[in-house]
């Protein structure tokens, strides 16, 4: 993305005042509508900093609005595959349940739940569902409430089981291909989306390792009276859904074409069909139960309604109901909406000069590898604490430091990865964040008593610095190979 030269740059004090702006607005909106503000709060808020910034470019900085819009175009055009793939990953979400592979992978992973290693086992649970998935929220709200039943039961703190749940669901939240946040950061990063998750597994892998020995070590110990849960869960999955081995070849074929390094909209759409087919041959009575009333097109209907829209399948359990409840495609709209205005605040400050300015102090900072790092991972908290929304966090980290990368020499993917292994993974731990309030709302336990226990979330900007610091598998960028 290039600009025009103004005829001043603005400076670092007037920089910020849009920014400002956004941080005044997100903490009025998240205080007003909580976890809700990401339904239409937190884009206004975007928007009216970017109406801050065009003002202020326009009339103190006689910055033309065709450079403005050039820019805001630019940033658009760069962010248009992640949200043709944020749809099809609704599709995924929706055909996935209802073809009952997410259901048996449920099933079996269950049956490994005892209380000698309920901890690490409710980490790798929820790491396995949020990687099929690419939610932490989903996860978390569905079967990251039943665990949390199963260890309260079984004698666990509370904090320690919630910062198992939260650990494992956000390893799945950074790394799937499903996640939105996976997605954002990728594309924001200007980087193809399976390199960014394929760079991404040296710090992530390691900082769950870290998760799942300290869980492993916390005095594993407690009662069985919680089995009778687990059973009434496994029992309604095997009544409401056929549970069959078969299944488990839709993410194998799903493996085999992410294996092939396919262009990720061919993989996820060649998905989402696998799991419709998967759907006509073992699931007749969801589709009969989705269309009841279809016309006797009551399997296209049933794909249809699955794959774009809000489905819910009745299983006799109200934990189980959350989990089998999916949104399709519409379930995206509110995380592409926030995207475009998110884009558009993005595209203005870069196109004004403001952005340039304000990454001027990280410029004198970060000489080396490894401050370019702890500064980015510095951003990512920073702007977590500030805008209370961990998807601005990815944007406007990802926008700040894309030059000063390029400047270095250093890989795009470097970037990418350091924003996911803070802004991604430490919202969870601020309570006045969408994803603190939302989870802390959820599992019924304060932000502040699970966060000593969220190992993942904690280690892994800590180990993203150490990592930049030894200098593993860090390279200096070839613009030929890009």
């Amino acid at each position: 993305m290039s600009t025009n030269n103004t005829t001043r740059q603005p400076s670092i004090a007037i920089s910020a005042i849009p920014l400002l702006v956004l941080i005044v607005m997100l903490a009025l909106t998240i205080k007003l509508f909580g976890g809700d503000a990401i339904a239409g709060g937190s884009q206004l808020s975007l928007l009216t900093a970017s109406a801050v910034c065009v003002t202020i470019a326009i009339i103190g900085y006689k910055c033309s609005w065709q450079q403005l819009e050039d820019a805001f175009v630019a940033n658009m055009r760069s962010a248009t595959p992640a949200i043709i793939i944020l749809l099809l990953i609704g599709a995924i979400a929706g055909t996935w349940m209802a073809s009952g592979v997410i259901p048996t992978l449920v099933f079996y992973g269950l049956k490994i739940l005892n209380p000698s290693i309920f901890l690490p086992a409710s980490c790798i649970i929820c790491a396995v569902v949020s990687l099929l998935t690419g939610s932490s929220w989903t996860t978390i709200a569905t079967i990251g409430v039943a665990l949390m039943g199963i260890g309260n039961a079984m004698g666990f703190s509370e904090g320690w089981t919630a910062g198992a749940i939260i650990s494992g669901a956000y390893f799945g939240d950074k790394i799937s291909i499903m996640s939105d946040t996976t997605v954002l950061a990728a594309s924001t990063s200007e980087v193809p989306v399976f390199s960014h998750i394929k760079y991404m597994l040296t710090t992530t892998t390691v900082s769950l390792f870290i998760a799942v020995v300290v869980f492993s070590i916390a005095g594993l110990t407690g009662s069985t009276e919680a089995v009778v849960d687990i059973l009434a869960i496994e029992q309604a999955l095997q009544d409401t859904f056929n549970i069959t081995p078969w299944l488990l070849l839709v993410p194998v074929l799903t493996g085999l074409l992410i294996a092939k390094r396919l262009p990720a909209i061919v993989t996820l759409f060649a998905s989402a069909l696998f799991a419709a087919i998967a759907m006509l041959v073992f699931q007749p009575q969801i589709i009969e139960a989705i269309a009841a009333d279809s016309s006797g097109l009551s399997s296209i209907y049933a794909i249809i309604q699955c794959a774009t829209s809000e489905t819910a399948i009745e299983t006799g359990n109200t934990q189980l109901n959350e989990l089998v409840a999916t949104s399709g495609m519409g379930g995206m709209m509110d995380t592409i909406w926030l995207i475009i205005c998110a884009m558009c605040f993005g595209g203005v400050m870069y196109g004004s000069g403001m952005l340039s300015a304000i990454s001027q102090i990280f410029l004198r900072i970060a000489q080396r590898t490894v401050s370019v790092v702890g500064s980015t991972v510095c951003s990512g908290i920073f702007f977590n604490l500030t805008t209370g929304d961990q998807y601005i966090s990815i944007i406007l980290t990802s926008n700040l430091f894309r030059q000063l990368y390029d400047d270095r020499g250093l890989e795009r993917k470097l970037l990418s990865r350091s924003v996911e292994d803070s802004a991604t993974v430490t919202s969870v731990l601020i309570p006045w964040n969408s994803c603190g309030m939302t989870q802390s709302t959820v599992l019924g336990v304060a932000t502040l008593t699970y966060l000593p226990y969220c190992i993942f979330n904690l280690a892994s900007p800590i180990v993203s610095i150490l990592v930049a610091a030894i200098g593993y598998k860090i390279k200096k960028r070839d613009d030929n190979a890009e």
